[in-house]
């Protein structure tokens, strides 16, 4: 495999500013459903599954700590059984039809629907841990690591990082030229040698062209120039999903709760510990979160957003005494709603939950 390393330095400037907030009281119903196991005759997933896509075959696709495996509405297949043992975080159909897989600890594998190539830090990548992928506008794939943003545009990797100095000081330095440097009271101390604000859960392109990266640390968007931050009084903390829905406004999801922008103000939607957020075909807000009831999904009625008190369907979770913790979301093509959980994928159609078990093989 030919290998293309391209490192450059990023020109980082902060912005800080306080938009207005709101606080909004969701009306909140708990759904009664049935649950139910089907057992299909392949080996299926079996632990934490990540992330949930479905490719333009409609095949389901998931990344999960056993693997990523490939759904074809009868059997599962471990796509990356003989390949490598990681645990896959994220998986993406690009627009040529190719797939991206990341993993935390052995980077990223490209997978044509034949073979596989591999790309490390010795490529170029960021880090080896990298928990999320993105295709933008223009084609090139992101990938979100623990040691900033890589983007790839078919030939080479360049990595967004912002250094800070021993001190907490922000260090942003350019190709050689130091721009600035201060002390930023918001960002908060590092964990190990590596600082939050470089590690990076997710990214997403607005329709304007700037990109948002949800961070350990906080919440940036980057408009091809500047880096910005976007505290609320309190600090945005833990990011773990940044989302824009169709009408254009950003989603944040985090240690913070659930948190809508505008582009003017920010309307706090929950204060629960939010994982992951996801916008359906309808315009519908779901999340997974972890409530006084444990982890739930729930479900932000699109009719409703912008009232004082939007609409919201609760699922409570059966697993672990209901503390089982559920990730990511996927509306199929025929409307279910898949979500990823400790132990496996589970899909919702109605009022009626179902697992995968594996056909057991009859013992000798």
């Amino acid at each position: 495999m030919s290998k293309h390393i391209h490192i450059t330095g990023m020109f980082l400037v902060m912005i800080f500013c306080l938009p207005s907030l709101a606080q909004i009281t969701a009306d909140v119903t708990t759904a009664t459903v049935t649950y139910r196991t089907e057992i299909v005759p392949s080996v299926v997933p079996d632990n934490i599954a990540r992330t949930i896509k479905q490719d333009r075959s409609g095949n389901i696709w998931i990344a999960a700590f056993d693997g990523v495996f490939r759904y074809d509405g009868k059997s599962f297949v471990n796509i990356t059984s003989r390949v490598t043992n990681a645990r896959f975080f994220s998986v993406l159909q690009d627009r040529m039809g190719n797939f991206w897989l990341c993993t935390v600890g052995e980077g990223i594998y490209y997978y044509d629907g034949i073979t596989f190539k591999h790309f490390t830090t010795a490529d170029g990548l960021g880090d080896d841990r990298v928990t999320d992928i993105y295709e933008d506008r223009s084609g090139n794939i992101w990938f979100g690591t623990e040691g900033g943003a890589t983007r790839y545009d078919g030939k080479a990797f360049r990595n967004y990082l912002m250094k800070f100095d021993p001190a907490g000081a922000i260090d942003t330095v350019g190709i050689g030229d130091i721009l600035h440097k201060g002390r930023s009271s918001f960002h908060k101390p590092a964990t190990g040698k590596k600082q939050l604000d470089n590690q990076i859960n997710s990214i997403v392109e607005d329709k304007k062209g700037n990109f948002w990266f949800a961070t350990r640390g906080s919440a940036y968007m980057y408009d091809g120039v500047t880096f910005s931050s976007f505290p609320h009084g309190n600090t945005f903390f833990n990011v773990r999903t940044v989302i824009e829905d169709r009408k254009g406004n950003i989603w944040l999801g985090g240690t913070d709760g659930l948190w809508r922008f505008d582009g003017d103000k920010f309307a706090k939607l929950t204060g629960d510990f939010v994982g992951y957020v996801y916008e359906d075909r309808q315009g519908n807000i779901w999340t997974t979160s972890e409530s006084s009831d444990g982890w739930v999904l729930t479900r932000y009625d699109a009719n409703t957003l912008s009232n004082d008190r939007p609409k919201a369907k609760v699922i409570k979770s059966r697993y672990e005494g209901n503390r089982g913790m559920i990730f990511g979301i996927l509306q199929a093509q025929d409307g279910s709603i898949w979500f990823g959980s400790l132990n496996g994928v589970h899909r919702s159609q109605g009022d009626t939950i179902t697992d995968f078990k594996t056909k057991e093989v009859p013992k000798e």
